[in-house]
């Protein structure tokens, strides 16, 4: 792994360690301490996701435009400043304003990050984003970890460490990411069609495809919403919350040669990857939906994790693989703002059907939406193969 990338991940696992210490804990906050209900809850992550969506998109263009490291710098900047608002002031309606403030810098970097890391080992292929991908988890393992304990001390030092974090990472890209130069696009996949049918159809195949990505985030984010909120009702304390994250991080860093078989299996069809992913998650909310202690969310986390690690990694890698060159940026922007959707639109539905029907209809609705996840990742590349029949046919 060439050493540009090696920043990037160091880099990656630092960001996303400091905003571990808050994102799992912010419904909990918002619900236990500002006294807010869970559907308000869920709106104050909605506009935190908005402002991220608008970031993702942003950073993918300034990406293509002016390049990885002003676009990283670009967004770091705006973070540090939200977080330093949110240190200094997190009461509401503060809160609301500096999260929103943090969504969009954070929202500018992603992109950029991962735009950046399929650029510098194009010949890596998938093996650039699963990098980003385990510094991520890192990140949340240690960040979850060390946020449910200090939050059990004060709140206040959950702010202060989310700073602090960022300031590590604003000094290390000044330093490496400068010098950073971007190699070719190679195409490596079994996706590689003829630029016609690229041109033509990719971008098309990206939207369908993000549209399952989508879905499947609207589920996932409710483990960080609805569900939390829900263990506190049931007395799992915030440090067993925490730990649940933990063991997400650790079973993604860790399980990593347990599950390389099973992805170079995949290698060549990452669609199938994906809905085993996706049937995986049904079963872990079919678990949740009758766990009753910790040990059982223990359990649903952990398959929730296995599925996670088919299906997160994936997406980032179709759409390199069908970005046209000099458009990476922007569709690696695409893919992330279908997260932040995810997690935009996830709170709040989930915690308007948790506020008027119950738990239960949640958990019996997320099945239904991954199914229509299922049906959507099934069809997204049909277009391009098609047209490609096509071209064969007529010569």
């Amino acid at each position: 792994m060439p050493r540009a990338l090696w920043m990037l991940v160091i880099g990656m696992m630092i960001n996303v360690t400091g905003a571990s210490f808050l994102w799992p804990l912010n419904t909990i906050y918002i619900h236990d301490y500002l006294g807010k209900s869970l559907a308000v809850a869920g709106l104050v992550l909605m506009a935190n996701a908005a402002a991220s969506v608008i970031g993702n998109l942003l950073g993918g263009v300034l990406f293509d435009k002016v390049g990885g490291y002003r676009s990283i710098m670009i967004g770091i900047v705006i973070s540090l400043a939200g977080l330093l608002g949110l240190t200094l002031w997190h009461d509401w309606p503060f809160y609301l304003f500096f999260l929103i403030i943090i969504g969009f810098g954070s929202g500018i970097v992603f992109p950029s990050m991962y735009a950046m890391a399929g650029s510098v080992w194009p010949e890596g292929g998938r093996k650039s984003f699963n990098a980003i991908y385990l510094a991520q988890n890192i990140g949340v393992a240690v960040g979850a970890a060390l946020g449910g304990i200090v939050a059990s001390v004060s709140f206040n030092y959950i702010f202060l460490a989310n700073f602090l974090m960022y300031v590590a990472f604003f000094f290390l890209a000044l330093i490496t990411y400068k010098g950073i130069s971007i190699q070719p696009n190679i195409q490596t996949s079994v996706l590689q069609q003829s630029s016609r049918i690229k041109n033509k159809h990719a971008f098309t195949a990206l939207l369908i495809l993000c549209t399952g990505y989508l879905l499947c985030w609207v589920g996932y984010v409710q483990w960080q919403s609805t569900i939390a909120t829900y263990t506190q009702q049931i007395n799992i304390t915030l440090t067993q919350y925490s730990i649940l994250w933990t063991v997400n991080g650790a079973i993604i860093v860790l399980g990593q040669p347990l599950i390389k078989p099973i992805v170079k299996r995949f290698e060549e069809n990452l669609k199938k990857q994906m809905i085993i992913g996706i049937v995986i998650f049904m079963i872990s909310f079919a678990f949740t939906a009758y766990a009753g202690s910790f040990q059982g969310f223990l359990a649903a986390m952990i398959i929730l994790t296995i599925g996670e690690m088919l299906i997160w990694p994936a997406v980032p890698t179709i759409a390199n693989q069908l970005a046209p060159k000099g458009r990476e940026g922007f569709y690696q922007g695409v893919v992330n703002s279908t997260a932040t959707g995810g997690r935009m639109i996830g709170p709040f539905l989930g915690g308007v059907l948790v506020d008027f029907y119950g738990m239960s209809v949640l958990f019996i609705f997320l099945i239904f939406l991954l199914f229509a996840a299922i049906a959507v990742t099934l069809l997204y590349d049909r277009p391009m193969r098609e047209e490609k029949k096509q071209l064969s046919v007529n010569g």
